[in-house]
């Protein structure tokens, strides 16, 4: 991925498996982006003045991740997923994940007001539309 990747996302997944340029998720105000980071430069080229990065490190992002290399290999034939696939223990580690900050914390209101028995209609509308 080139210079400003993930520029102005806003929802959806992106995997990435190479190297980024400079300015990845600049703008990114929505959806989750997980990065391969085999030289653990990603953090100096990711501009995080909206966006958190963490290690993927619960089962649900880890299933997510893998199913989607799944099937990008299963698609393409990349002999990069392929190898990713088959060494995925030890390589899971070596991806980050990108999550806008106002997108995580609007995630979890939604999920609070979810828990506490409200519909999820009119959360979904108070947390996005105040």
């Amino acid at each position: 991925v080139g210079d400003h990747g993930c520029e102005y996302m806003t929802g959806g997944v992106v995997v990435v498996l190479g190297a980024t340029g400079r300015n990845f998720a600049a703008g990114m105000s929505g959806g989750v982006a997980y990065v391969l980071d085999d030289q653990q430069l990603f953090d100096t080229r990711c501009n995080l003045d909206m966006v958190d990065l963490e290690t993927v490190w619960q089962d649900a992002d880890k299933q997510r991740l893998q199913t989607l290399i799944q099937r990008h290999c299963q698609y393409t034939g990349s002999e990069q997923a392929r190898r990713i696939l088959d060494n995925w223990p030890r390589m899971v580690g070596r991806f980050v994940k990108v999550m806008p900050i106002d997108y995580r914390q609007a995630l979890e209101q939604l999920r609070d007001r979810e828990r506490r028995g409200a519909e999820s209609t009119p959360a979904t509308e108070e947390v996005f539309h105040g």
